[in-house]
């Protein structure tokens, strides 16, 4: 049974509306957008959920095509500063209660990747496989060269047979292909490790490796039901 005083503060969470910046100092929204993201972070864990960040990037660069234009008018770039020690206090915070849920961190920086990949083997466990996962290349660096770049550090530093995939945005369904063209170079990049002698040649092992990554890991991950 929740107390009156915790009921009525989760209320005041939810009720706050208007323009932030206005009504807050800049540490106060700090404090703001921390609580909530730490509240969120124990509820997907409640309800095994995975929590999903993206960062990285720096929004509306071109303020004559912005008001023209208006927003999402491909006047985006990647923003240079970087957030990884922020995310892994952050999680940190969560783990130290015991409210870290399976998390996938996405970087819009491809600078990025070792520090990803060294990241999140501070935080697995938890009796989940691939607890804390490094994200696919996303926006600008889902193309041959980022993705494969994505799966050299990955399998440098953390565990590519654990990995699990492509992602889409799924409100554009011209964007779908990209799992396809996901999967050819995923099988590329296997095939020149076993070509140079760093994977076996054993095809039902590599066959599995490519199935699980693209398609069963995922559906372990965010425990999906498709029966």
């Amino acid at each position: 049974m929740k107390s009156k005083k915790e009921s009525n503060e989760k209320t005041q969470i939810v009720e706050v509306t208007g323009n932030l910046e206005d009504t807050m100092t800049e540490e106060e929204l700090k404090q703001y957008r921390t609580m909530c993201m730490l509240f969120l972070g124990a509820e997907y864990k409640k309800r095994n959920w995975v929590m999903q960040l993206h960062y990285g990037a720096k929004r509306e660069n071109n303020e004559l095509v912005f008001k023209s234009a208006g927003a999402n008018a491909g006047i985006d770039c990647i923003n240079p500063k970087g957030f990884v020690a922020e995310v892994a206090d952050f999680m940190n915070a969560l783990n130290r209660e015991g409210n870290l849920p399976k998390t996938i961190i996405y970087s819009l920086n491809p600078t990025d990747n070792a520090l990803i990949g060294t990241m999140i083997g501070c935080f697995q466990g938890d009796g989940v496989r691939g607890k804390i996962q490094q994200g696919a290349a996303w926006w600008f660096n889902d193309h041959k060269y980022g993705m494969e770049e994505h799966m050299k550090s990955l399998a440098s530093l953390s565990l590519l047979g654990n990995f699990v995939g492509m992602l889409t945005d799924s409100r554009s369904f011209i964007s779908y292909p990209r799992h396809e063209y996901f999967r050819r170079i995923l099988c590329n990049y296997i095939g020149n490790l076993v070509e140079n002698g760093e994977y076996p040649e054993d095809y039902d092992l590599l066959g599995e490796i490519v199935k699980n990554i693209s398609y069963y890991n995922a559906v372990n991950y965010f425990g999906f039901d498709l029966k």
